[in-house]
């Protein structure tokens, strides 16, 4: 988890600075995706600019939206995992993969959602299609960090690319 958030924060200095000192907006989201061969199971997180986020959900669902200080936990933990259930598609071995809301917690200036598949005892292809975000800004990018037998792949995605398969 502390590699996780190191290279999320790296990814954040590089992307907003520039020699003039000036801001860059950048427009992105981290998942990871670890196949857990002893629990037979897919642990996912996806870390998204809670700025971002809060007003893609605000925009897509008609709600209010407070991710960091909700009133209505359920009615956030709902949307947040309705949203990313409907952004975030994975695909094992060529069957779809149910994902499990956890929970998520704000960190720093993201919301990290966890999810967790269960019954995957093995994985040999991997399809997924993630386009978070994509409807709130043309320059958002999907970055995926995926682990399985402890062999990790990372692949980025810039809007419209919304799909990968990695083999392993």
């Amino acid at each position: 988890m502390v590699s996780f958030l190191f290279k999320w924060l790296a990814v954040f200095a590089l992307s907003y600075s520039l020699p003039s000192g000036r801001l860059h907006p950048v427009y992105m989201s981290v998942t990871e995706i670890e196949h857990n061969v002893k629990e037979k199971t897919l642990e996912v997180s996806c870390k998204i600019f809670t700025d971002d986020f809060e007003r893609t959900l605000r925009l897509s669902t008609n709600q209010k939206v407070d991710l960091i200080n909700p009133k209505d936990k359920l009615l956030m933990n709902k949307l947040v995992s309705d949203y990313i259930t409907k952004h975030l598609l994975i695909g094992v071995d060529g069957s779809p993969v149910n994902l499990n809301f956890i929970g998520y917690e704000q960190q720093e200036e993201g919301i990290i959602s966890y999810f967790q598949a269960y019954h995957i005892s093995s994985v040999k292809r991997m399809d997924i299609t993630d386009n978070i975000l994509y409807e709130y800004k043309d320059q958002q990018i999907s970055l995926l960090h995926l682990t399985v037998n402890g062999i990790r792949r990372s692949t980025k995605m810039v809007n419209p690319e919304e799909k990968v398969t990695l083999v392993w």
